[in-house]
């Protein structure tokens, strides 16, 4: 796992979101990948989630996912084989998808979260650590 590099993409709902989060982790020391989009104008969502699955799968790096809702984004994300794309909207399931489910995608909704809430689901998800043990198995299931 590159711990200090990560993906960051959106569609153009969650374009501004997009922006305030890929500052956050600047901050938090973090590199970003960004991979669009650039701006509000309409984009498909399926487009960027898959670039953005295909990257995290060939990095071992992780990534966050923006759209209205996160959930069109960990749909079309989790076509990628080896992704394991997640949608949060609180900081416990941020944190037991790592510890359970080892995501490495994490996708959320402009539309349904703030930016304060986003930022702690962030650091969250990514200060949390895999557990392995009895969780590797289902994993090893799921692939």
């Amino acid at each position: 796992m590159k711990d200090k590099y990560i993906i960051i993409g959106s569609d153009h709902a969650g374009f501004d979101l997009k922006e305030i989060i890929k500052q956050f982790l600047v901050a938090e020391g973090f590199e970003i990948g960004d991979i669009g989009v650039y701006s509000k104008d309409s984009a498909d969502y399926p487009v960027i989630a898959k670039q953005a699955a295909y990257k995290t799968a060939e990095n071992n790096c992780r990534a966050i996912l923006i759209c209205g809702t996160g959930i069109g984004m960990s749909i079309a994300a989790n076509k990628v084989k080896n992704i394991r794309a997640v949608v949060c909207s609180d900081t416990t399931s941020a944190k037991f998808s790592r510890l359970h489910n080892n995501s490495n995608i994490l996708c959320f909704g402009s539309r349904i979260i703030g930016e304060n809430l986003a930022k702690d689901i962030c650091k969250i998800w990514l200060e949390t650590e895999f557990e392995a043990g009895r969780h590797q198995k289902r994993i090893d299931m799921i692939e």
